[in-house]
């Protein structure tokens, strides 16, 4: 029986070395001195508890956050209990430039992948604005992207992400399924020794509802 293949779903745009070097270590400057006041949590599945393999904290006036009570967003961190640091401007910038939407993101996700991270495949599914894109930024060490479709035993396709890609779910591709198999450890020296070998994803969301999601 032959299997069925994956086709590409509208909307999802992969932007190899969107951030140059110089920008990719400003962010990571803005990440890391973030860490200072807005430190990494582990967040855990709901009901289980279980925690996932990946560390995280937020920019913005929303973070989104995971544990026994559920997935949402809050206003302030959950450990800290003081509001996240605003976006830096660049994202901001990223956003009007790829993200082809009227309003601007509410919530910035810090993902932290050590070694042996990864994230299984997923729908973003706990915004209001459901039909906002989602973009992320990769920095640090390559990463293995897996896109599926709408249904979780839909046909996949992996790609290798590097430092400074950018990649944006819109249009049909904001349904579907997606996820991390893997790092490849040690691939980048962009981010300082003591956080090597690791990945930073950073990822923008829309939360609330605008006029396009009526």
């Amino acid at each position: 029986m032959s299997r069925t293949p994956f086709i590409q779903p509208d909307g999802f745009k992969l932007l190899p070395g969107y951030f140059d070097v110089a920008s990719q270590r400003a962010l990571v400057d803005a990440v890391l001195d973030s860490f200072k006041t807005h430190p990494l949590y582990q967040p855990t599945m709901p009901r289980t508890g279980q925690p996932l393999s990946v560390k995280m904290s937020n920019f913005g006036p929303l973070g989104w956050v995971s544990d026994r009570q559920g997935y949402r967003y809050e206003p302030n961190h959950p450990k800290t209990g003081t509001p996240f640091r605003p976006m830096p401007p660049s994202l901001l910038d990223l956003w009007d430039e790829v993200g082809g939407w009227p309003a601007p993101p509410e919530a910035c996700l810090i993902n932290w992948y050590g070694p042996g991270a990864r994230m299984g495949l997923h729908v973003d599914a706990d915004e209001d604005a459901k039909y906002a894109p989602v973009v992320s930024i990769s920095l640090g060490d390559k990463a293995r992207f897996r896109l599926g479709g709408p249904n979780r035993s839909d046909p996949t396709r992996s790609f290798v992400l590097s430092s400074g890609d950018v990649v944006v779910l819109g249009g049909n591709s904001r349904r579907c399924h997606h996820g991390v198999d893997r790092i490849y450890p040690e691939s980048s020296t962009l981010l300082p020794r003591d956080w090597r070998p690791g990945r930073i994803n950073l990822t923008l969301r829309r939360v609330k509802n605008t006029p396009q999601d009526t």
